[in-house]
C-alpha cells in the first residue's frame, strides 16, 4: 500500500465485512495502491472473505456485530491515521474519484468529504434519480467527528466543513432479489429496534398509508421511472421497506392500535 500523492494526508480505509467473498476483492483493489492502511473489520465470515483480505496485507480484526454505528466507530478507533475512508465490502472507488480525493484532501479548511454513491441494482447501474450519485459523508478527519451508535442508517456527527466531490463510489449490492430480501429482513429488524429504543409509536393507518406514499416518492419524485424495469422493482422494494419496518415496530410495541 502506498500514498498516491506525497503531499496528501495519509488515509486509513475501514471496511466492514461478513461473508462478502464475491465483492470484497474489487473493493480492496480500488484502494490498495493509494491509501496508507486498510483495516478489515469482520463480524464472523465463514466464506473466503478473510483469505482474500490477507492477499492485500490488510489489518484484519474481529468484532461481533452490535449495530452498524458501533461497528464503524470501533473500526475508526483501530486506524493509525486521522483521515478515515469508510467503505462497505461491496463498494468500489472509481479511478476518477481516487484522483479527485488525492487532489483535494490536503485542503486545511475541509474536515469531511461527501462522496457520491451510485447503486448497481440487479447488476444494472442506476443512472437516474436519488440512487445515482447521492452524496454520503464517507471520508472525514476523526479529530472532528465520528459515528453515532445507531444500529442502522448510522451517521457521522462532524464538527467542521464538508466538500462534495464529483466522482462516485459504485455500490454493487443486491445482485438478485434473494440477496436483496436477505438484507431487507436484517435491516428492517435493526431499524425497528432503533425506533423502539427511541420510544416511537405507530398505528395501523400510518403503516397502510406508507406504501403508496413511499412508492410515489421513490418512483415518480425521485425519477426512478427513468431507470426502466429495475427502477420499478427498486421502487417497489424500497416502498415495502418502511411498511415492514413499522410493522415490526408495532409488534415490538405489543400490536397496540
Amino acid at each position: 500500500m502506498s500514498q498516491g500523492n506525497s503531499n496528501s494526508e495519509k488515509i486509513s480505509v475501514v471496511v466492514l465485512t461478513k461473508n462478502n467473498s464475491s465483492t470484497i476483492e474489487d473493493t480492496l483493489i480500488s484502494v490498495y495502491d493509494w491509501v496508507d492502511e486498510i483495516i478489515v473489520l469482520d463480524s464472523g465470515s465463514t466464506d473466503d472473505s478473510l483469505n482474500i483480505a490477507k492477499k492485500f496485507n490488510c489489518n484484519i480484526h474481529h468484532k461481533d456485530f452490535t449495530g452498524f454505528g458501533e461497528q464503524k466507530k470501533y473500526g475508526v478507533s483501530l486506524a493509525k491515521n486521522d483521515w478515515i475512508l469508510i467503505l462497505d465490502s461491496d463498494e468500489v472507488i472509481t479511478n476518477e474519484l481516487k484522483n479527485e480525493i488525492i487532489l483535494n484532501i490536503p485542503n486545511p479548511d475541509i474536515q469531511g468529504y461527501l462522496l457520491p454513491i451510485t447503486l448497481v441494482f440487479l447488476e444494472k447501474k442506476m443512472n437516474h434519480g436519488r440512487e445515482n450519485k447521492f452524496p454520503h459523508l464517507r471520508l472525514f478527519n476523526r479529530k472532528f467527528g465520528n459515528f453515532n451508535n445507531s444500529n442502522v442508517h448510522e451517521n457521522i456527527d462532524l464538527k467542521g466543513n464538508t466538500l462534495k466531490l464529483k466522482n462516485e463510489i459504485l455500490h454493487y449490492s443486491y445482485k438478485n432479489l434473494n440477496d436483496y430480501f436477505k438484507k431487507f429482513n436484517f435491516y428492517t429488524e435493526l431499524a425497528s429496534i432503533d425506533l423502539f429504543n427511541k420510544g416511537r409509536k405507530v398505528n395501523s393507518f400510518e403503516i397502510i398509508l406508507r406504501f403508496p406514499l413511499q412508492f410515489i416518492q421513490t418512483y415518480f419524485i425521485h425519477r426512478n421511472f427513468l431507470n426502466g424495469f429495475n427502477g420499478f422493482i427498486w421502487s417497489l422494494c424500497s416502498s415495502l421497506y418502511p411498511v415492514i419496518k413499522l410493522t415490526k415496530l408495532k409488534q415490538l410495541n405489543g400490536n397496540k392500535s
